[in-house]
C-alpha cells in the first residue's frame, strides 16, 4: 500500500517535471524594429543643401512678389495660385511670433510653391503636336528651379519675371492682366486661350515662330523679332473622302536643313481628285506636260513606274493607288526650296509659284504645308550665308550649322506694335478643342 507521502513525491514530479519537446524549443527570434524610409523631397534636399538656410523669410520683397504672383497665376492655367497664395499670407502670420518650426514650415511652403508655379509653365501646348525631343515641353526640376532662384541677384525680381516665356507670352500675359482689372474681364478669357497656345521656351536663342491664324511667319534672335513674313497656311476644310483635314496643325520641331530644287510629292487626294482623272481620260502623256512621273516609294532613289502600267480610272475611284512627284521645274508647287522638320504629319515650309495668294488678307490657301512669302531670305538666315538654289539644276540638300526650333501655333490675339491684334478666328479653335486630325502634305 502507497503511503501518502510517498503519493505527494510522485505528484510534485508530475506537476514539476518539464517535457523532452518544451526543453527543445529554440529561443524565440528578436524582432526587429520596423526601418522608416524617408522619401525626401527636392525641398527638402534644398534646404539640406544649404543647412536648412531660409530662402525667404528674410527677404519681405520677395514674399510679396510670389504672393502675387500666385494671384495673377490663373492667366498662366495654374488655378491653384490663389489658394497657395492665402496659405503662404496666413503661414507668414504664423511665423510672425518668432517659433523655429513656423518660421522654417512657412519658408518651405513658399519654395513649393514657386516648384508647382514654375513647373505648370512647362506643361505641352494643348493640341500641339511635339515632333523633337528637344523642343518638347519638359519642367524643370525643383530642386534645379529653387537653385536658380537662390543664385539670383534679386529673388524678388526673379519672381517678377519668372513667368516670362519669350516675348509674345509676355506682352499676352500683361494685357490679359489689365483687361482682368475691368468689371467685366475685358477680353481676359481670350488671351488667357492664346497664352495657352504660346506657352513654350525655346531651348535656343534662334527660333522661328509661325501663326496660323495671322499667317504670319517670325524669325527671332536673342529675344527679339528680326524678320518677319507672310505665310500661306491650310485650308479650313476637311477632304471628303478621307475625312483628312486640310487645316495647318499646331506643332513644334526642330529644322536641320534645307532642301533646294525639291521634287514635289503630290498629295494622295490631289493625285486622286485632279491628275487621276485627266491621265485616264487623256493618257498617261497628260503627265509629261507637268513633269509629273510615278513612282515605286517615296525613297531618295526611287523605282520609276511606267505611267502606262497603272488604272488611272481605278485611282480616280480610290480603289487603287498612285505616287507621283513633280520634278524640280519653275512651275513646280515648291519652287525652289523646301524647309522639312520631323513632326509625323508630313507638314513643311516651301517656297512657291503663286506669290499672288501673298496678296489676299486671309491666306488658308494651302493643303496643310506653309508656303513663304521670301523664301531665299528664310534660307539665307537658317543658313547664316546667303541661300542660292539657282547655283543647281539638281535636288540638293543644305545643312544648316545648328538646328532651329520651330513653334507653329495658333494665336487670334498677338502683340503688335505695343498693342494687341485680334485676328479671326479662320478655323474656329477658339469655340473648340483645336482640331487634331492629321493635315495632307504638299503645296
Amino acid at each position: 500500500m502507497i503511503s501518502a507521502t510517498y503519493r505527494l513525491v510522485l505528484l510534485a514530479a508530475v506537476i514539476g517535471s518539464t517535457p523532452a519537446y518544451a526543453k527543445k524549443r529554440p529561443e524565440p527570434v528578436p524582432v526587429a524594429a520596423p526601418v522608416v524610409v524617408r522619401n525626401f523631397t527636392p525641398v527638402d534636399r534644398f534646404y539640406s543643401a544649404r543647412k536648412d538656410a531660409l530662402l525667404w523669410m528674410s527677404n519681405r520683397e520677395a514674399q510679396v512678389a510670389l504672393v502675387q504672383l500666385l494671384r495673377d497665376a490663373p492667366i498662366d492655367g495654374f488655378t491653384r495660385g490663389p489658394a497657395l497664395a492665402t496659405q503662404i499670407e496666413a503661414a507668414i502670420a504664423t511665423a510672425q511670433g518668432g517659433n523655429a518650426a513656423a518660421v522654417n514650415s512657412a519658408d518651405r511652403l513658399m519654395s513649393q510653391s514657386l516648384i508647382d508655379y514654375v513647373q505648370s509653365l512647362y506643361t505641352p501646348i494643348p493640341g500641339m503636336t511635339y515632333g523633337d525631343n528637344w523642343v518638347r515641353a519638359r519642367p524643370p526640376s525643383g530642386e534645379s528651379i529653387l537653385a536658380t532662384a537662390a543664385r539670383a541677384p534679386s529673388l524678388a525680381e526673379h519672381v517678377n519675371t519668372v513667368w516670362n516665356l519669350n516675348p509674345v507670352y509676355a506682352q499676352l500675359r500683361q494685357a490679359a492682366l489689365e483687361e482682368a482689372k475691368l468689371p467685366d474681364g475685358g477680353q481676359s478669357a481670350l488671351l488667357a486661350l492664346n497664352l495657352s497656345r504660346a506657352r513654350f521656351k525655346s531651348p535656343s536663342s534662334k527660333f522661328v515662330l509661325i501663326d496660323i491664324a495671322s499667317a504670319r511667319l517670325w524669325m527671332y534672335e536673342n529675344g527679339a523679332p528680326v524678320d518677319t513674313m507672310k505665310v500661306v497656311v491650310g485650308k479650313n476644310e476637311i477632304e471628303p473622302r478621307s475625312g483628312d483635314s486640310l487645316r495647318t496643325p499646331m506643332l513644334a520641331g526642330v529644322m536641320y536643313y534645307a532642301i533646294y530644287n525639291p521634287y514635289w510629292h503630290v498629295p494622295d487626294h490631289l493625285v486622286r481628285r485632279n491628275i487621276a482623272p485627266a491621265a485616264a481620260k487623256l493618257g498617261p502623256g497628260a503627265l509629261k506636260g507637268n513633269k509629273y512621273e510615278v513612282v515605286a516609294s517615296w525613297s531618295s532613289n526611287p523605282v520609276i513606274v511606267d505611267p502606262a502600267t497603272v488604272d488611272w480610272k481605278a485611282v480616280a475611284a480610290g480603289t487603287a493607288h498612285a505616287l507621283l512627284r513633280q520634278k524640280p521645274t519653275g512651275a513646280n508647287s515648291m519652287g525652289k526650296m523646301k524647309f522639312p522638320f520631323e513632326n509625323g504629319l508630313g507638314i513643311y515650309l516651301h517656297d512657291t509659284p503663286h506669290k499672288e495668294y501673298f496678296k489676299e488678307a486671309t491666306r488658308t490657301l494651302s493643303n496643310g504645308c506653309i508656303r513663304l512669302e521670301r523664301a531665299a531670305d528664310f534660307g539665307s538666315w537658317m543658313m547664316g550665308r546667303p541661300a542660292r538654289p539657282e547655283d543647281t539644276t539638281a535636288e540638293l540638300t543644305v545643312p544648316f550649322p545648328q538646328g532651329v526650333p520651330i513653334y507653329v501655333t495658333y494665336l487670334t490675339a498677338l502683340p503688335d506694335a505695343g498693342k494687341i491684334a485680334y485676328n479671326k478666328d479662320v478655323y474656329g479653335w477658339d469655340r473648340q478643342s483645336p482640331n487634331k486630325a492629321v493635315a495632307i502634305a504638299g503645296q
